[in-house]
């Protein structure tokens, strides 16, 4: 039966390539299989022959195995530290971490590094994991023509195997192809909930197969967290056919067990993310995601969207599908073919909407457009899937019958032909490049990144713990205890993911909230990346350059000793009169001080500075601390806590003051005065004074720039006994 309850059409069962149905099954999987292999070889042989020129870089082994992304070693780090019983884990040793963009494919990996696919040969097992995904996506497509003629099914074969770009992505090591495969299980769930297997009886009742669904629902949310949305895609358009057929209840009851295991994943996985780092959302999305983005408002969030939609729509069809303008298109037009006849409008609708959906979720990424694209992949395969059905339609479908027939079905097949050929024309040069570009980037991550990691594990003495900004092949390689600066990795509850993105200072300020024991030791590092950070921090031990970049994040990973001196006396006064304690501080850029005290800044956007100053009570020694840019007109609001009610206080205001300032300053709702920041070439630390009776345990204080922009890098608030 099709999807309205008729008997299939003629079309579907027209003989199969002359063979029985057994062996036709075979037939496709062995050409499909073969075909997966062969383009798998084109780019892993493109990999070992751009990695066998070594030169006379040291450290690096002349074809071996590699991968085109640092971001594919991020998930070989969760994998290694899972086998090893740390699961969750992004270093071991640094507690839980939610910076992966998978739970599910670190697991998948971890069993081929248990079972010996140790170091690079780590790789071996990912590509092995996407041969077999591309395979189970190939086979399981197939249900997409089961209306149309079995053989329109083979187009599939150049549809996802013969565009570069999505080939790059599916051997490229990330979990893609592993995505893709779990999808087309969801896919298959959810067509056997509405219409039943093949060849199969009437459609069973919904409950055992909506759960059947809600269970790969749970996996595709396990593989891809934002997959949610495709989730609710499958749940709702399966509760709306169900509705029709069975009423309202069994539709509810249908839509609540395929949406749930989905949905108990999200839930959880912001629970635990809660519990682990005191942030209900992944560190990933902290990092990435515009909307979270701290200098952005609800327009610019709202222009920087719209923006990477056009991008996608316009890259993909314009640069990756053709290497002329315009020709890249037609697969779109051919995927809106799909939706035309009713036996295909339900497939052509889900694959349609699922691209919308997920170039609309993947547009708040704000790297969404760099590593090739890879964020948007799957929407690319279900634009070529759909384009693959609308192609079938027009060559494969019955659209009248006699002569006017015939016309038609030569017409639609002379203009598929047409269509279809000329993509396949222009595409060719595309995925040489592309070939070409797996194997560079391959060899541009070991030349620089991997032999960074080799270089590491040489040093005398040996690092206790690394710093990195792009936290994959170098912690993998070098096998030490790592650092991720930009928050992706994940230490101990310290949140670097909201910190950097205010900007390096911010970050550096819980650097010094790690004991100094097991502070980096070693810095490897982009130096064009973080401003003056290496400069003030860091000496100079080596340069790890890389020949024709074309992914790396600079022409050289700089390594640099750290020495962290200048933290020392960035938390006390320069000053304090006789028999003064400090009963409280706030430490402006410092997120983690800054939650304890409520502080919130009104009016400005909340840039952060930092300064790195001589001491003043000792001129020898260097003070760093950064503080947050409040502008003219700003106001500053925060709470003071453990202070001995109604004592005399001093509030003492550190700065470096690059202009003269004004701020007016109020306690617990009384305005006590203005402080007075002068122009000054080094540390400056103004005093205030609070009346005693203004003063209590728990008190709320509120800043206004009424002249001039202030940067205030820490208030400390001292008490006599």
């Amino acid at each position: 039966m099709d999807g309205d309850g008729r008997s299939p059409s003629p079309a579907a069962r027209s003989p199969r390539l002359f063979l029985g149905a057994r062996a036709e099954r075979w037939l496709y999987a062995l050409v499909a299989g073969a075909a997966t292999l062969w383009v798998a070889c084109l780019f892993y042989a493109s990999m070992r022959l751009q990695t066998s020129y070594t030169g006379t870089l040291p450290l690096a082994k002349p074809g071996e195995w590699s991968a085109p992304l640092d971001d594919v070693f991020i998930h070989f780090d969760f994998a290694r530290a899972i086998a090893r019983g740390h699961p969750f884990e992004w270093s071991e040793g640094n507690g839980y971490s939610s910076g992966g963009t998978s739970l599910l494919y670190p697991f998948v990996l971890a069993f081929g590094y248990w079972v010996g696919f140790r170091r690079m040969n780590l790789m071996i097992w990912a590509a092995i994991i996407a041969c077999v995904s591309v395979l189970a996506l190939l086979l399981g497509s197939r249900r997409l023509f089961r209306d149309l003629p079995r053989w329109t099914s083979y187009l599939l074969l150049p549809a996802l195997l013969g565009v570069g770009v999505l080939d790059w992505s599916f051997f490229s090591g990330m979990e893609v192809a592993l995505f893709l495969a779990v999808w087309v299980g969801t896919l298959i769930a959810w067509d056997d909930l509405l219409r039943g297997p093949p060849d199969a009886a009437p459609p069973p009742r919904p409950g055992r197969m909506a759960l059947l669904l809600g269970v790969w629902g749970g996996f595709l949310v396990a593989t891809r967290p934002e997959a949610a949305v495709l989730v609710a895609l499958f749940s709702l358009s399966a509760g709306a056919v169900i509705r029709q057929r069975h009423g309202t209840r069994t539709a509810l009851r249908a839509v609540l067990f395929s949406a749930l295991p989905g949905a108990f994943m999200v839930i959880g996985h912001a629970v635990l993310n809660k519990i682990y780092t005191g942030d209900s959302t992944a560190a990933g999305a902290l990092v990435k995601l515009e909307m979270y983005h701290p200098h952005l408002n609800r327009s610019q969030v709202l222009d920087a969207w719209w923006f990477h939609v056009k991008y996608q729509f316009m890259r993909i069809g314009d640069y990756h599908l053709s290497d002329v303008r315009g020709v890249g298109f037609i697969p779109y037009v051919l995927a809106l073919v799909s939706l035309v006849p009713r036996t295909t409008r339900r497939y052509g609708a889900m694959l349609v909407g699922s691209t919308v959906i997920w170039v609309a979720i993947t547009a708040l990424n704000g790297q969404v457009r760099w590593q090739n694209e890879r964020y948007v992949m799957p929407a690319v395969a279900w634009m070529l899937l759909a384009a693959a059905l609308g192609t079938a339609v027009l060559i494969g479908k019955t659209w009248a019958l006699g002569r006017r027939g015939k016309v038609l079905r030569v017409a639609t097949t002379a203009i598929a032909v047409v269509a279809v050929g000329l993509s396949a024309y222009h595409q060719r040069s595309k995925f040489r490049d592309q070939v070409w570009f797996f194997g560079r980037a391959s060899r541009n991550i070991r030349d620089q990144h991997m032999r960074v990691g080799r270089l590491l594990r040489l040093l005398e003495p040996r690092p206790h713990r690394v710093l990195v900004g792009d936290a994959g092949a170098i912690p993998y390689v070098s096998d030490l205890p790592a650092l991720d600066i930009i928050g992706l990795g994940g230490y101990k509850r310290l949140p670097f993911d909201r910190a950097t993105r205010l900007g390096i200072g911010a970050g550096i300020e819980l650097l010094e909230r790690i004991p100094p024991s097991d502070r980096p030791d070693l810095l490897a590092i982009y130096p064009s990346w973080w401003g003056t950070f290496p400069l003030w921090f860091g000496e100079v031990l080596a340069e790890v350059p890389v020949e024709g970049n074309v992914i790396c994040g600079g022409a050289a990973k700089v390594l640099y000793r750290p020495h962290w001196s200048s933290f020392e006396g960035s938390d006390r006064p320069f000053a304090t009169a006789p028999g003064e304690r400090v009963a409280d501080e706030l430490d402006f850029a410092d997120i983690v001080n800054e939650a304890a005290h409520q502080y919130v800044l009104d009016g400005a956007v909340g840039y952060v500075d930092m300064k790195l100053l001589p001491n003043p009570a000792s001129p020898t020694k260097d003070v760093w601390d950064a503080g947050r840019i409040a502008p003219q007109g700003s106001r500053e609001r925060f709470v003071l806590h453990h202070l001995a009610p109604r004592k005399p206080t001093r509030l003492l205001f550190r700065g470096a003051p690059a202009q003269p300032a004004e701020i007016m300053v109020s306690v617990n709702g009384h305005s006590i005065g203005k402080v007075f920041l002068p122009a000054r070439e080094g540390w400056v630390e103004v005093p205030l004074m609070v009346p005693a009776d203004v003063v209590k345990e728990t008190s709320s204080v509120e800043l206004t720039a009424e002249r001039g922009e202030h940067v205030l890098h820490h208030l400390f608030v001292l008490q006599r006994p």
